[in-house]
């Protein structure tokens, strides 16, 4: 094996890592709590916003709109958060966390994003702009760069309705053996 042909299987492993990385933490989130990362990324925003619009909620988490009012539907009809006309603009219909939701995201372990968040903080400007460049060249070398994509770390791509597309998102750790 060539050095170039050893590091190429070092960015494949390790872009491997992160997606399995993705795929459990998704797969622990829905067991322990029945949410899948999407719903639990609206509802800590939601918790952390109080009383806020469905448009306030999708540009704290950079997802559309239109997703985020879908997750929210399954959220409503889970009594894990209601929904009210505002009492300044009647037009506006708000939206806030039941104690029901409180109480399961203070149980629920933190979002895989959280702790990266974290600690790609903690890194200096020049490491991070440099996470970032390297990044994008990647997706850009896979021929991906075009793809829509939000902030959110879940097990494949976030459908119209909110959750991982189930192609995608409950493939299991094997499917990916030719990553390296």
């Amino acid at each position: 094996m060539t050095t170039a042909d050893s590091r190429c299987d070092d960015v494949l492993v390790a872009l491997r890592r992160v997606i399995r990385a993705v795929g459990l933490h998704s797969r622990q989130l829905e067991r322990s709590h029945g949410l899948t990362a999407p719903q639990a990324l609206v509802l800590k925003t939601t918790i952390s916003l109080g009383e806020a619009s469905v448009g306030t909620v999708a540009k704290h988490i950079s997802l559309s709109q239109a997703t985020v009012t879908d997750i929210l539907n399954r959220l409503e009809n889970r009594q894990l958060v209601v929904r009210a006309r505002s009492r300044e603009d009647r037009r506006r219909v708000l939206v806030s966390a039941t104690e029901q939701a409180v109480a399961i995201m203070s149980r629920s372990p933190p979002l895989l994003q959280e702790a990266f968040v974290q600690r790609f903080l903690a890194l200096e400007d020049w490491e991070q702009n440099l996470l970032i460049s390297s990044l994008q060249r990647i997706t850009t070398l896979m021929g991906v760069e075009q793809l829509d994509a939000s902030p959110v770390l879940v097990a494949g791509p976030v459908a119209a309705d909110g959750e991982p597309l189930a192609s995608v998102a409950h493939t299991d750790d094997e499917s990916f053996s030719d990553l390296g």
